[in-house]
């Protein structure tokens, strides 16, 4: 009887349930990526490589279809803009492409430094906003998104594409022809994100690199062949002019992006696709084999990396669920569902380490005799041995997008990081779903910003 239970046994007790409860998660999770997994190999066996070839020597010059302009907002990035726009400049020789680097006006160190990177260069504007920072990212993109609208009137020339990136992005050189090609035949192209690896941060500023590895070169080309909306990363992403335009429309703000959200270009993604708009993610590689994507530095610390992850989590999960429901069919939704799944994940990790921290303390109180051992439970022995091989087949999942992209002892460090990754999505899952508790409290939302350095490694791309 459980009245008769000693405090051991309802130890056990407490053991067993959380095993249940997170085994059974993870083998839903494991389904939901295998599902994934399947369907990549079945595109690449039908349709062969989704990768194509350039030569970056030939394609940096190509002359652009029309005029661009990039969207760069700011808030106390004085330690990385200047390196940034020097070699967006250097990178694209092009002359018919704008730079709008925004800033606040109580942040005059960033606006010091990315007129040290302009260095007089007639295609930067840098654009001050009118009140003190921060507010949100969206909101600072507005006003630069205003910016560019007083250029076409003043000049009478319209942009033809609208590029989005971050302070501290190494831009690829052939990245802004190619956008240019496919922009005409597609009103949102998303390029692949490159973390670089950080040798003085192996373990936190690392493990992005497995994680964009895995997602932009996996999960992005299954969503786009599913033709569901492709959420935009922010960086390396550029938009037909018209397309902002019908956006900003619908939402009937001064510009297209969603100064309440966190996550304005995740949700801008997918507004294009429900605007009818197509999506493509394009994937290309250069003569030296290298993929033409954005790269950069992530947060090297954990807590900034926690932080970073949590407003993924608030904008993503919890305020993408509010904001865009579930339309779409069963393809879109499930791919909704992929993206809204944080907080539980957190809940459920939290719950499988928990299992791990109380199960050597239940085995051995059964070895002394302390407690009465459990009956063999046949139903338990499968979901534990189901989940050990799906966890066998991630990890070479992992290594095996990780090493092509890094080489392989990058692939063996992405799987040793697996228990790190883990920990940061538990708090980040806590800290997030804690932030939109108190939005809904009445907090307002703001610009969690999270701080890079440049990596000696981004400038030594080819420019």
């Amino acid at each position: 009887m459980p009245d008769e239970f000693t405090p051991l046994e309802w130890l056990a007790l407490v053991e067993h349930e959380l095993l249940l409860f997170a085994g059974v998660f993870f083998l839903f999770g494991a389904l939901d990526e295998l599902a994934v997994d399947a369907i990549w190999l079945w595109l690449r066996v039908t349709r062969g490589p989704q990768t194509r070839r350039i030569d970056r020597s030939q394609v940096r010059s190509v002359p652009l279809a029309g005029p661009a302009a990039v969207l760069i907002p700011c808030w106390h990035e004085e330690r990385v803009i200047a390196h940034t726009v020097a070699h967006a400049l250097a990178a694209w020789p092009q002359q018919c492409w704008r730079l709008y680097v925004g800033c606040y006006r109580n942040d005059p160190a960033t606006m010091h430094a990315a007129l040290r990177g302009a260095a007089g260069d007639p295609r930067v504007r840098l654009v001050v906003l009118g009140r003190d920072g921060p507010t949100t990212k969206a909101d600072c993109l507005n006003r630069l998104y205003a910016a560019l609208e007083t250029d076409e009137r003043r000049t009478g020339a319209r942009f033809r594409m609208v590029l989005l990136h971050d302070a501290e992005d190494m831009v690829d050189p052939a990245a802004l022809a190619l956008l240019d090609q496919a922009i005409g035949e597609a009103a949102f192209v998303q390029l692949p994100v490159l973390p670089e690896p950080q040798p003085r941060s192996r373990l936190v500023g690392s493990h992005y690199c497995e994680e964009f590895a895995e997602s932009h070169g996996k999960a992005m080309i299954v969503r786009e062949a599913l033709g569901v909306g492709l959420p935009a990363s922010g960086v390396g992403c550029a938009f037909a002019r018209e397309m902002l335009e019908t956006v900003a429309g619908q939402l009937g703000a001064p510009g297209p992006f969603a100064i309440d959200s966190l996550t304005e270009d995740y949700e801008l993604g997918l507004r294009i696709r429900e605007a009818g708009g197509r999506a493509r993610f394009l994937r290309a590689r250069g003569e030296d084999g290298r993929l033409v994507a954005t790269r950069a530095c992530f947060p090297a610390r954990i807590d900034q990396a926690v932080r970073q992850k949590a407003r993924w989590v608030h904008g993503i999960a919890l305020q993408g669920w509010d904001r865009m429901g579930w339309t779409g069919g069963a393809a879109e939704r499930w791919m909704r569902l992929r993206d809204r799944r944080g907080p539980l994940s957190a809940l459920v990790l939290f719950v499988g380490y928990s299992v791990l921290v109380l199960a050597p303390v239940v085995w051995l109180a059964s070895a002394f005799g302390w407690i009465r051992p459990w009956q063999p439970d046949p139903l338990r022995d499968w979901l534990i041995a189901l989940n050990l091989a799906a966890f066998a087949w991630r990890a070479l999942v992992r290594w095996a997008f990780t090493a092509r992209e890094y080489g392989p002892l990058e692939g063996a460090r992405a799987v040793l990081r697996i228990p790190v990754a883990n920990a940061i999505a538990i708090m980040a899952g806590r800290r997030g779903t804690w932030a939109y508790y108190r939005t809904l409290r009445g907090a307002a939302a703001r610009w969690d910003k999270t701080f890079h350095d440049t990596h000696p490694a981004a400038r030594e791309l080819p420019a």
